[in-house]
């Protein structure tokens, strides 16, 4: 992070999140003014308490001072409960937001940036990085306000009882500099590496719990159960070393505070002794050094508290200033036509060349089928036209215009998807079709008819309300994807991209659904990337990549006709037998 972010960090925090809420912040301090001040008036009383009632036996004073120290009592309960109470709707609104912001920041990231991240990193920066800050208001606004109004409440009944005892009570302070600088820097570097190991952590959760079953079958549950306790014991032994770091403040505040006892006891204990002052004034400011005891302990331990709240908000903001390359475009109005092409594109992965110069054409209302090995660039074709990545260079257009002109919402509304893994969510089988949109029961149920869902949602108990699992993990692998082909057919969009469709239904089920896509395919632009050569048969054009580029393309009898890459596809994959 740049140096101009990191010293203006509190500054930034105010900007984005905390000046919305200045109007309670401000009725807030105001309270705890009031409650930092009752203290200093504490301590001013205990003069009359000892020298009119304890020494003078005025019991007439007994009443008035008795009731005046209880309500100073009261009126401390009082603004307590009302400071922290808005300090506390403050500090929940506040990390609620940044919660929300984080997220909503991440899903327009490019993909690249997950390939960087894992899933359980993000999800403890969201958490565990946003609860490590959302603390700190409520600690720093009531430290710097409360007990900061309280010291100077204190120090000025004290300076007013006797300046030479205050400076007597003082001494040591010098002591406390250089310690509180190195504590800070210490904690701050420690706390980078606690938050850092927390992401490990979480990331290492979240691994072995998605790939549960690949654990148990392969008998690694020990192996992944020490890789885990390596990293929670980095966390204990670090957390230990910012704990006991973090405590040498306030650990010096006690001795330095102890030695200006003393010192005030040597100083004043012998004017009181010799007549020269009451017994009242040394108890009152005995009384107010005293009191500023814990408020002084608390304003050190904030140093620590601070640089704590600081990294993770590094790593917040890390986050939120990391821009998508992959920028929205001007035009809202969709594309004339549903044509596609790719003209000359590259696309590099680090020092991994995908896409070298791919240049191919799917014409408006056909079906054009894209094959070859693994790693030929196949998928990475509906990531560029899809925009979730970017070329390095070459143009994609999408009616003639280059897609990068389209506002991203427009663009991706022309598209309807079907993955070969489809990504499902823990919600119902109605929310995973129609993904929060409006639609009418009518399309809903055409929608599930053809793509063969309500054969299995009308036997589970709920219908189309029965839950969907974590990750659609109450559903087999070809329910799963009739889900999604569901989802497409409901979506109805110009353009359909199919990535293996059909690759997780048995034979019955792959029969009908590929009837239903020819049905949905018809009249619609179609791009289908395809393994199983026999699902493509009959595409209006077929391309053949190999290593990022296109080496030939035509129909199926052309292509088997010439003899070329795709012939050798297909006696490869079937011998002498034609699809």
């Amino acid at each position: 992070m740049a140096k101009t972010q990191k010293t203006n960090l509190f500054a930034r925090v105010w900007r984005d999140y905390l000046r919305p809420y200045w109007p309670r912040m401000s009725v807030a301090l105001f309270f705890m003014v009031v409650e930092g001040s009752t203290l200093g008036v504490l301590s001013w009383m205990l003069k009359p308490l000892f020298d009119r009632v304890f020494v003078a036996g005025d019991s007439n004073a007994m009443w008035w001072v008795g009731g005046s120290i209880f309500a100073l009592f009261l009126i401390r309960a009082i603004t307590s409960v009302i400071n922290r109470s808005l300090l506390v709707s403050v500090q929940q609104a506040v990390g609620t937001k940044m919660q929300v912001d984080l997220l909503a920041h991440i899903m327009r990231l490019d993909m690249s940036f997950f390939q960087r991240n894992p899933p359980g990193a993000l999800i403890e920066r969201i958490q565990g990085d946003t609860k490590a800050v959302q603390g700190i208001w409520q600690t720093f606004i009531t430290g710097a306000g409360r007990d900061i109004v309280s010291l100077i409440a204190l120090f000025y009944v004290a300076v007013r009882i006797d300046p030479e005892w205050t400076v007597a009570a003082l001494i040591g302070a010098p002591l406390l500099i250089l310690p509180t600088v190195w504590v800070q820097r210490y904690v701050r570097r420690k706390t980078r590496a606690s938050r850092q190991n927390a992401s490990d952590r979480a990331t290492r959760i979240d691994e072995v719990l998605h790939g549960i079953g690949t654990v148990r079958l392969n008998r690694i549950e020990d192996r992944q159960t020490d890789r885990f306790a390596a990293i929670v014991d980095r966390i204990r032994r670090t957390e230990v070393k910012i704990a006991a770091t973090g405590a040498v403040v306030p650990a010096l505040i006690d001795i330095v505070t102890g030695l200006g006892f003393v010192g005030v006891l040597a100083l004043g204990g012998a004017e009181v002794t010799r007549g020269e002052r009451t017994v009242g004034d040394f108890m009152a400011f005995f009384t107010a050094l005293s009191l500023a005891f814990q408020p002084l302990r608390r304003l050190g331990g904030l140093a620590g508290s601070w640089q704590i709240a600081a990294a993770s908000l590094e790593r917040i903001y890390q986050i939120l200033d990391t821009e998508p390359s992959v920028k929205s475009g001007p035009r809202m109005a969709p594309p004339p036509d549903t044509r596609i092409a790719f003209d000359d594109v590259f696309l590099s992965y680090g020092d991994t060349q995908v896409l070298r110069g791919l240049s191919f054409v799917a014409e408006a209302g056909q079906t054009t089928a894209l094959v070859g090995p693994s790693g030929a660039g196949k998928t990475t074709v509906f990531n560029l036209l899809t925009r979730m990545s970017d070329p390095d260079r070459g143009t994609i257009t999408l009616g003639g215009i280059n897609i990068d002109e389209f506002n991203l919402a427009v663009l991706r509304d022309e598209f309807s998807v079907v993955s070969q893994d489809p990504a499902l969510f823990d919600e119902t089988l109605r929310e995973n079709i129609t993904l929060g949109r409006e639609f009418d029961e009518s399309a809903l149920a055409g929608a599930t008819r053809t793509a063969h869902v309500a054969d299995f949602a009308s036997a589970m108990p709920l219908g189309l309300d029965s839950p969907a699992g974590p990750r659609g993990s109450a559903l087999s692998g070809g329910q799963r994807q009739r889900v999604a082909i569901a989802r497409a057919v409901l979506r109805n969009a110009p353009i359909l991209l199919l990535d293996e469709a059909t690759s997780a239904l048995d034979a019955a089920s792959e029969r009908l659904v590929q009837e239903a896509l020819d049905t949905l395919s018809h009249g619609r632009t179609t791009l289908v990337i395809a393994h199983r050569l026999s699902t493509i048969r009959n595409a209006d054009k077929i391309v053949v990549l190999e290593a990022g580029r296109v080496v030939e393309e035509g129909s199926h009898d052309q292509l088997m006709t010439k003899g070329g890459a795709y012939a050798a596809l297909v006696h490869l994959q079937f011998g002498d037998t034609t699809p």
